[in-house]
């Protein structure tokens, strides 16, 4: 038997334990992993100054970034759903390590586009082989496993606001360099990753029986209504994506205009809401496997309307909570997209990844470009006022099959 039927439905042997050390392992390189993307728009305020950059270059830069990944996440997860390749994982934190030396020492804002692909590439292969080592090591638990290892990447993300303060505030773009380190010590951890996950395929390839081999091999036609949920749950995914890449990119510059902030300060904000959304990440899985995925995703999406709209309108103090609260309810839905979309149409693990967590990238850098258009041309503020109202669409998830029609179209 092949790999590739091995790799297509990991869920028809026996189900196995929670295996939580994988978990917490992948969990942790997620965190790694993120951080160092995290450092690209945690640079922008420093690339501004130094390069005289103008939002529309920074919106560009982020665009780099997440395109590339948005676009090679789905088809490195169709690839390895097909033939998984383990040491992927650490071949690809390596082009990201090579990606950050170029950061660092960019002389021009075209070093720092080319600089951000290879970080780019890096992502592309990790998250789809990182969210299938997810599901391997899940067992029963695939809400809870994925929430372990997405809220690592959250976490990643959320440090950008520190790093700005402690390292490239003093440091300027040079300070990028560190990373090199962090993206060090992620290649190690993964070629363990990448150790386990042979071991695991090999393991399936010496048990699993011959009907279940004949059942992992069976190409199921996917029905229209299969593929209108896929499109309405990417479009979600498209919502929520165009909202948190507008806060993280630029809510930073519009707390200073309207608040008088200094950087640091504008940052701490924005770490306050990213914290709050990484542990949203966490909650929302455990949610989504006692109370459903629809409702989970629904009850995101539209409890952080009346939050979102406010934001631009209050207090310092008052956004402060409110950024809290939103990251909170909004963030607890992005596991679990990605848990519906793999149920939705079972053994494309890696190609559902990709589209999933992929796709939050992709529509975060066509966001980038486009509201940091809105901002040169109508203002920082008529695009922060704009974005807020992008969680409405939240109420589309009321078209989505429920949780139980899922499970019976694959029964």
């Amino acid at each position: 038997m092949s790999t590739t039927a091995v790799s297509a439905r990991p869920s028809s042997k026996p189900q196995q334990e929670t295996a939580y050390r994988i978990l917490f392992i992948i969990g942790i390189c997620h965190l790694l992993n993120d951080s160092i993307q995290s450092v690209i728009p945690a640079m922008f305020p420093i690339l501004e100054k130094s390069m005289g950059l103008t939002f529309s270059q920074l919106g560009m830069i982020a665009f780099s970034l997440n395109m590339v990944s948005s676009i090679m996440q789905p088809v490195i997860g169709m690839a390895t759903d097909k033939k998984p390749v383990p040491f992927a994982l650490p071949i690809g934190l390596t082009f990201t390590l090579f990606g950050v030396l170029g950061l660092a020492f960019a002389s021009k804002y075209e070093w720092v586009v080319v600089s951000v692909l290879f970080i780019g590439l890096g992502s592309a292969v990790f998250h789809p082989e990182g969210s299938r080592v997810a599901y391997m090591a899940a067992g029963p638990r695939r809400g809870l496993a994925q929430s372990i290892y997405q809220v690592g990447g959250n976490t990643g993300q959320a440090l950008a606001p520190v790093i700005t303060a402690l390292i490239l505030v003093p440091l300027g773009q040079v300070g990028a360099a560190w990373f090199t380190v962090v993206a060090a010590i992620a290649v190690g951890l993964l070629i363990y990753i990448a150790f386990w996950y042979t071991g695991r395929l090999q393991l399936e390839l010496s048990t699993l029986s011959k009907k279940n081999q004949s059942a992992a091999n069976s190409n199921k036609k996917i029905s229209k209504a299969v593929w209108g949920a896929l499109v309405l749950i990417l479009f979600l995914i498209f919502a929520r994506s165009w909202y948190i890449s507008g806060m993280t990119n630029f809510y930073a510059f519009y707390a200073i205009e309207k608040y008088s902030f200094s950087i640091g300060q504008a940052q701490l904000f924005l770490f306050a809401f990213l914290v709050s959304g990484a542990l949203g990440t966490f909650f929302g899985g455990p949610l989504a496997d006692r109370f459903g995925k629809k409702a989970v995703i629904f009850l995101s999406m539209i409890l952080t309307v009346p939050l979102s709209i406010l934001i631009p309108f209050v207090p310092s103090a008052v956004a402060f909570i409110l950024l809290i609260l939103g990251g909170f309810i909004l963030m607890s839905s992005f596991s679990v997209t990605v848990v519906y979309a793999q149920e939705l149409i079972p053994g494309k693990i890696g190609t559902m990844a990709g589209l999933t967590v992929g796709l939050a990238f992709g529509m975060g850098a066509i966001g980038s470009i486009v509201l940091g258009y809105i901002a040169d041309t109508f203002g920082l503020t008529s695009m922060i006022i704009f974005t807020g109202f992008l969680p409405v669409l939240g109420i589309l998830t009321l078209l989505l099959p429920s949780d139980k029609t899922v499970s019976e179209w694959n029964s």
